[in-house]
């Protein structure tokens, strides 16, 4: 039950013509700069605007197609908007108990909803009790309540402070291995989208620039991603063991087994990874002597830049991809050509929690 969305509008200052297909399940992110069109993609996905043209279409539900516009409270989804918009005369409980009435669902409905998002000790409080984290916790759930078929997220962490923001991030993650539904997300933070996306589509002026699975778009050297300073790649691992000599983690991450600070990681943990570009240096050999510990064969496949750095894009052997940032003057003297086989000095690692 994928998701087909072709939208176009046409509006005095802005022409959105966007078109992109997310996966039936996990978490799609539409990522770009402020005024890309990601808000508008999903009003258009709900039926917000009547004046988008093009096709809709999730499985064999077709919402907007030629001579069709099927209105949005007849579209099986939920909507989290930017701002929670409660209903500040109800508690938890009943702003949750209102999406369940849109489809007659059931208190078992509201019992697995509370026990995912965390929402036990708050349901007889009012909304306008809550903090920013609650309220977008609550938000989701009512979001969630009818059992929708897709669901839309507008930024649901906007406006948040750190503490709040890394209150609410797990239990969107967990969504994303929960739902068997497609989520759209909206998001302008790349640290944000690194974490929850299976699937990115890259927006930018009303148009897609990019779209595929996560790790492939964000190491894509022809991409607009891999230029910006902070380019980088994810890779996910498990983690195999512990080393408690050294407080170190072993993670597998298929095509190599990393060594990470193993602070908070259990056995079985499940990871995302996060390697910047400027954090990854070559050398031809393997050093003897090295402070660095994850050092490892990979295979140069792309090369892109000018000036004084260029980007490599680096092969693992499973085929996974790390990106690095190097002078020009290097690369030439390493003679970093496409299928160069090299080594990889990782000198960080950002664990995604």
């Amino acid at each position: 039950m994928s998701l087909v969305v072709e939208l176009r509008q046409h509006l005095e200052a802005f022409e959105l013509d966007a078109a992109f297909q997310a996966p039936a399940r996990g978490v799609t992110a539409l990522f770009g700069p402020s005024g890309a069109g990601k808000t508008r993609v999903l009003r258009g996905v709900a039926g917000l605007d009547r004046d988008v043209s093009g096709r809709v279409h999730l499985g064999d539900q077709h919402w907007l197609d030629e001579g069709v516009f099927v209105s949005p409270h007849h579209r099986s989804l939920g909507y989290v908007f930017q701002e929670a918009s409660l209903f500040e005369h109800l508690d938890v409980a009943g702003n949750i108990d209102y999406g369940l009435r849109r489809r007659r669902a059931g208190r078992e409905r509201r019992d697995e909803l509370v026990e995912l998002l965390g929402l036990g000790s708050l349901l007889s409080r009012r909304a306008e009790t809550l903090s920013g984290g609650e309220r977008r916790r609550v938000a989701i759930a009512r979001a969630l309540a009818p059992a929708p078929d897709l669901l839309l997220m507008d930024e649901p962490l906007a406006g948040l402070d750190p503490a709040r923001r890394a209150e609410v991030l797990p239990y969107i993650e967990s969504l994303s291995r929960t739902l068997a539904i497609p989520v759209l997300l909206v998001s302008h933070q790349l640290d944000e989208v690194a974490r929850l996306a299976d699937h990115l589509v890259l927006m930018d002026h009303g148009r897609v620039r990019a779209q595929g699975p996560l790790d492939a778009v964000l190491a894509d050297l022809d991409g607009p991603l891999a230029a910006q300073a902070d380019a980088s790649a994810v890779l996910r691992g498990v983690v195999r063991g512990i080393d408690p000599r050294w407080d170190l983690a072993e993670v597998d991450c298929g095509g190599v087994t990393l060594l990470l600070p193993a602070t908070r990681l259990t056995e079985g943990q499940e990871l995302r990874l996060r390697i910047a570009a400027r954090d990854v240096s070559i050398v031809r050999e393997r050093p003897r002597d090295s402070s660095i510990l994850n050092i490892f064969p990979v295979t140069v496949v792309n090369r892109r830049g000018a000036g004084a750095q260029v980007t490599l894009e680096l092969a693992l052997d499973d085929g996974a991809t790390l990106l690095a940032r190097v002078t020009a003057r290097s690369a030439e003297e390493l003679m970093l050509e496409h299928g160069a086989r090299v080594h990889a000095q990782v000198k960080s690692v950002a664990v995604l929690p």
